[in-house]
């Protein structure tokens, strides 16, 4: 008998190795691409520091997953209040152990804060309704939660439907605080509402709010002036009561801080509500 040589054998063991490599990295995708990674993260435990986001882990089922929140966050009941989203209390949170903080911004949460913290931290920033669905599949995904977050981005599409044409866009300016005078920049979630309601923010600032002027305000001459009433602007005067209104052609118009200036569910509501107050119609 004539044994083959034996560069031979070892070029046949590499060649059924690689095939066992390849056969293994193939199940391996397969499994990667029927459980996604985000599908597979066992988030239990949330700490929630940006109260607009609770409507939403409620809508996808994750009410018992919520183990803090914020003092102003009324939307889940029986949790520890953790303090403010600005100035959270670092010890209560980790005495609470969540697994995952969600916050508000870097500015809300700076890197300083994730040092002090063990959990995974999602920031929450969106600035227009199309960002909040995409954080509204993100958060889905990441707690197993997917179909439940394509349903609720569903409704809240089909939500915006509700919404007429407008013969003519309304301009607006938005105030976010009285005094002193603050109104709603580009970077807010207002200016993505009153655009969806068919309207037009005038203050062309690249923030989310700015601190501008009486003067300016007459001079951008609005067709609605709408001021909210909230933790931001707890009593304001009427702006049809200010004697340096009295010249301002404009509708006055009252809103909830809470459904205006949140990004979250509410924001499509508020989107509607605005419509119909551009049409002339009671909301």
């Amino acid at each position: 008998m004539i044994k083959k040589p034996e560069h031979g054998r070892n070029t046949a063991e590499r060649a059924k190795f690689r095939l066992r490599v390849k056969l293994l990295l193939t199940g391996i995708t397969l499994c990667l691409i029927a459980f996604p990674a985000s599908s597979a993260w066992s988030y239990k435990r949330i700490a929630v520091l940006y109260p607009a986001v609770s409507p939403i882990l409620i809508e996808l089922g994750a009410r018992d997953m919520i183990v803090g929140t914020t003092r102003s966050d009324h939307a889940v009941k029986n949790t520890v209040k953790v303090g403010s989203h600005l100035r959270p209390n670092i010890e209560l949170l980790n005495a609470l152990a969540p697994d995952l903080i969600i916050a508000g911004s870097q500015r809300a949460f700076p890197e300083e804060m994730k040092q002090r913290v063990k959990a995974d931290i999602f920031y929450y920033n969106p600035v227009t309704l199309d960002e909040i669905l995409v954080k509204i599949r993100k958060i889905g995904g990441m707690l197993g939660k997917r179909e439940r977050a394509e349903k609720l981005i569903l409704r809240l599409k089909k939500r915006l439907a509700d919404i007429r044409p407008l013969p003519t866009e309304p301009t607006v300016i938005y105030e976010v605080m009285a005094e002193p005078l603050r109104v709603a920049g580009e970077k807010s979630i207002v200016t993505s509402i009153v655009r969806a309601a068919g309207g037009r923010n005038i203050v062309k600032i690249d923030r989310k709010h700015a601190v501008i002027s009486t003067e300016k305000v007459l001079q951008l001459r609005p067709d609605f002036y709408i001021y909210q009433v909230g933790p931001m602007n707890k009593k304001p005067v009427p702006p049809g009561e200010r004697p340096f209104y009295k010249s301002l052609k404009a509708k006055f118009i009252k809103v909830d801080e809470l459904e205006f200036a949140r990004p979250g569910i509410n924001a499509f509501d508020a989107a509607v509500h605005l419509n119909r107050i551009f049409r002339g119609e009671r909301p």
